[in-house]
């Protein structure tokens, strides 16, 4: 089936074809990089009450903008960081990349407008917790660590995408230049430290 995802206020939507179970990987991910994201966007309230991002893995053939790109932007943390795209509208995060030839995008399942039952039925449920030392508290009972059987079936399927040609076309950079389509910044050293604070499994003040 077909899943469209949108942004909080509707201006940017978008389509993430072809999507099933087995075409996709479902993490919840509680990296200190992923929280500081959303406190930098001031969209805490997007993780869960133990810090995590559900994510999903998707490849980039398989997204298409339908309306809304020049609300588009780019964030990284760090220079070498992930590439972290959202709205500038209302300030949603829409995908995760590592750059133009890494075949995946990490969509947060904030921007589909489905419940919690239809969203297992399209991607399946989380495959386990990433990074679950950063949770809040440490992660959910009965909650795994993603382990080396996911991580190899997440390698499989970027790989498939590679060999597929599903990195292109890529939703976010230019197939020719390589260069992203959307502005991107980069968080000065001094703000991703003031982030710290409010990150990892002992807060010590939340924004």
């Amino acid at each position: 089936m077909d899943a469209e995802f949108q942004c909080h206020c509707g201006r940017v939507r978008g389509c993430v074809a072809d999507v099933a179970p087995g075409r996709v990987s479902r993490v919840t991910c509680y990296c200190d990089d992923c929280q500081a994201f959303l406190h930098q966007l001031q969209r805490a309230d997007l993780l869960d009450a133990l810090g995590g991002s559900d994510i999903v893995l998707v490849a980039p053939a398989s997204i298409s903008f339908l309306q809304g790109t020049h609300e588009l932007a780019g964030l990284r943390l760090t220079g070498s960081g992930l590439y972290r795209w959202y709205s500038r509208c209302c300030r949603t995060p829409l995908g995760n990349t590592l750059g133009p030839t890494t075949p995946f995008v990490g969509i947060n399942t904030c921007v589909f407008a489905h419940g919690a039952a239809i969203l297992d039925n399209m991607f399946g449920t989380t495959r386990g917790a990433a990074w679950g030392k950063f949770a809040i508290g440490g992660i959910p009972n009965g909650m795994a660590h993603v382990g080396p059987v996911a991580v190899m079936r997440i390698a499989g399927l970027i790989l498939g995408w590679r060999i597929s040609g599903r990195t292109w076309p890529h939703p976010c950079f230019d197939r020719v230049s390589r260069k992203p389509k959307w502005p991107v910044s980069v968080l000065l050293p001094d703000a991703r430290q003031a982030l710290r604070a409010s990150c990892g499994p002992n807060p010590s003040r939340r924004m």
